[in-house]
């Protein structure tokens, strides 16, 4: 973690650009965190993508969680809206990871494997 001398000694306005983002210093319009992240995750990963049931923290509710997807934001949210109406439920993108509703392991399974994915059946 940077220290709070660096912390604070960022710039965050200029009279040129306007508001800055303090990640990057481009102006917020023009903004590449984002990006660098995105880039970050997927270079992180390693090919294979686990599907996971768990219950904790949702009150004994089953939810199927699908990490290690190799694509970009924007075609994570296509894959989920084609997961969610193949399993007839409701789901969410949240930090990389997508959740399905219920318990549908092998239909899932079966669907990540037709688009070309190599996957595992990962927890309990």
């Amino acid at each position: 973690m940077a220290s709070l001398q660096d912390q604070l000694g960022k710039l965050v306005y200029s009279t040129e650009k306007g508001r800055l983002c303090p990640g990057c210093g481009e102006e917020l319009s023009a903004c590449i965190c984002d990006e660098l992240a995105e880039k970050e995750r997927l270079a992180s990963l390693d090919g294979i993508v686990r599907i996971r049931r768990e219950t904790a923290g949702r009150k004994g509710k089953g939810v199927i969680t699908i990490s290690g997807v190799p694509l970009a934001e924007k075609e994570m949210k296509a894959l989920l809206k084609k997961l969610k109406q193949r399993c007839g439920t409701g789901g969410a993108l949240k930090e990389g990871v997508l959740e399905i509703q219920g318990d549908h392991r092998d239909t899932i399974k079966q669907v990540l494997e037709a688009e070309g994915f190599k996957v595992k059946l990962a927890g309990g």
